[in-house]
């Protein structure tokens, strides 16, 4: 038994540092929003518990930001993040920002226009909220989940997009 327990206790202690090396192979992810914007906060948490490094940056003007990173005012979202030469506009889910990565296509980014309900950091958002708030439903006060379909588009470099994912 006090065997079985070392085992189980050395194999335990490997695991922080596998995932702390699976984060260090991953680029940093830096997440320009407006202040304040929970949602936004929300998905940079998301990405957290998925592996990447995440850094905020509040920015008071987002269009600027926009502009220089040329994302198309047809995608734009609410925050905008930066991540191994790329973009990633909205809420797009960690799976795409890894297949993004690993396959390096020839592009400015990926993006999740709007703000789709159900999307990652918008799970238990409210659709009224202008800022993509994560907050409580507002008729009932019961936390519910709200969902609805939504594409990650690939940003050709001509500013053109395809369909990335569905979701």
């Amino acid at each position: 038994m006090l065997r079985f327990l070392f085992v189980f206790l050395v194999a335990c202690a490997g695991l922080p540092a596998s995932v702390a090396r699976a984060a260090d192979t991953l680029p940093l992810v830096e997440i320009y929003m407006p202040s304040p914007c929970l949602a936004c906060i929300d998905w940079g948490t998301y990405l957290a518990e998925r592996g990447f490094r995440v850094v905020y940056k509040e920015t008071a003007d987002m269009a600027a930001l926009k502009r220089r990173l040329k994302v198309p005012a047809a995608v734009e979202s609410v925050h905008t993040a930066v991540v191994g030469g790329y973009f990633v506009e909205g809420h797009a889910y960690a799976e795409d920002i890894h297949e993004l990565l690993r396959d390096k296509p020839k592009a400015r980014g990926i993006a999740v226009p709007g703000l789709p309900r159900g999307a990652p950091g918008r799970e238990l958002s409210n659709p009224t909220c202008e800022t993509a708030c994560t907050m409580l439903d507002n008729t009932s006060g019961e936390r519910e989940v709200r969902r609805e379909l939504f594409n990650t588009l690939l940003v050709k470099p001509d500013g053109s997009t395809s369909i990335w994912a569905r979701h």
